[in-house]
């Protein structure tokens, strides 16, 4: 069956674009993302990467004796909406797993409130809240992103090594933007001068920067995201001059920040984001997005979102029914060794296996994904700068 031939037809319901499929065997996976929003700028980019593990299952014929349907709703990057959109695909749409959110406050309280009550699965490609490794969820929460904890301890690395001594941070009033703070702030060798939460979507954040540049230290780590208050943010820093030197998290490497705030101004700043190293798996991954897709944008966790899909289908099939309990059962045995390696591009051979009664493990485009019994997995950081106007990686790195 061809790629073109597998295409479903889509339309949009209620806030949700639904693609169908006339069968009634299968699987049913919604995908939470952030359409619009805070992190707009990475949810259809996300939403390709799970569109490639669909489209690649289906056409090596489904799961379960029937085709792969795609549900896809807004979260609009709020929890409120992220909730609601996850309770229309569960209990209207019946998905039987879930993918997303990319937020972390949202898939904090969509985890409580949906997946957990609901006994579905549900992996999130992006959110790396520490507090994610504790959370009651009666184990029905996993991610292909490695937690915060890491990412803080590997960005003070980073800012030591650039020589900066004195921060001042401000970051999202979310478990986001909380917890990669406290993670920073504990890692870090050198002095935070000051360090405030701010709401999102305000029109002013010039209180907030005068209370952190009274600390004295002339960088600001900024913790957000580009559309609920960041760009802003910089934008008023340089405005006011409280500061013209910056550093980032993952939340803020996106072009349509250089591209807002202009590349000049921006030029030298850096930050870090989870990545793959540069793998076999990865290398594939991306040939494939750039078939279907064109080139890959220097963004994160569409890597982790093709992972994320694909690790539900292959559980899917290894439990050999879509009952949402069942499926959780099975995700660490066919992502966490020992089992035949099945890598991105080749889903139709790891199907092909499980229906053998092989063991399999699945190796993924943005790391192995050996999930703990947390549903956490080890990663690696990338330490990117914006030079010339262009997002730039400077190496992928395991944080001491």
């Amino acid at each position: 069956m061809s790629y073109r031939s597998t295409l479903l037809a889509s339309a949009v319901v209620a806030g949700m674009l639904v693609t169908s499929s006339a069968t009634a065997q299968g699987l049913k996976i919604g995908a939470l993302m952030p359409l619009t929003g805070g992190l707009q700028a990475y949810g259809e980019n996300c939403l390709n990467g799970v569109r490639m593990a669909v489209d690649e299952a289906n056409e090596a014929g489904g799961v379960l004796d029937g085709t792969i349907e795609l549900l896809v709703a807004d979260t609009q990057t709020r929890a409120q909406p992220a909730i609601d959109a996850a309770n229309r695909l569960v209990s209207i749409e019946g998905v039987h797993a879930l993918v997303g959110a990319l937020s972390s406050g949202n898939t904090i309280p969509v985890a409580q409130s949906v997946a957990k009550p609901n006994r579905i699965p549900q992996i999130s490609p992006a959110s790396t809240a520490p507090t994610i490794t504790t959370l009651d969820d009666d184990d029905f929460l996993f991610r292909t992103v490695p937690s915060d904890a890491f990412q803080g301890v590997g960005l003070a690395q980073i800012v030591a090594e650039q020589g900066i001594d004195r921060v001042a941070i401000l970051y999202v009033n979310n478990d986001y933007g909380d917890g990669l703070a406290k993670s920073f702030t504990e890692a870090f060798t050198g002095e935070v001068t000051r360090s405030a939460a701010f709401e999102p979507n305000r029109s002013s954040y010039r209180g907030e920067l005068s209370t952190v540049a009274r600390g004295g230290a002339d960088v600001l780590l900024l913790i957000g995201y580009p559309d609920d208050g960041g760009i802003a943010i910089l934008r008023q820093s340089l405005e006011e001059g409280y500061f013209n030197r910056f550093i980032f998290t993952d939340g803020m490497k996106a072009e349509s920040v250089i591209a807002n705030i202009g590349p000049q101004f921006l030029e030298g700043a850096f930050g870090t984001a989870p990545r793959a190293l540069e793998t076999d798996e990865a290398a594939t991954f991306q040939e494939l997005y750039e078939e279907r897709y064109g080139q890959l944008p220097p963004l994160p966790f569409i890597d982790a979102s093709y992972d994320a899909a694909a690790i539900l289908i292959l559980a899917a099939a290894q439990a050999g029914s879509s009952n949402g309990t069942a499926i959780r059962d099975a995700i660490r045995e066919v992502s966490n060794a020992p089992g035949t390696p099945v890598r991105p591009g080749q889903l139709a051979a790891g199907l092909e296996a499980i229906a053998n009664g092989e063991a399999i493990n699945y190796i993924g485009a943005a790391g192995e994904h050996e999930f703990d019994d947390n549903g956490d997995v080890a990663g690696t950081f990338e330490h990117w700068v914006i030079s010339g106007g262009q997002l730039e990686t400077v190496t992928v790195f395991r944080p001491e």
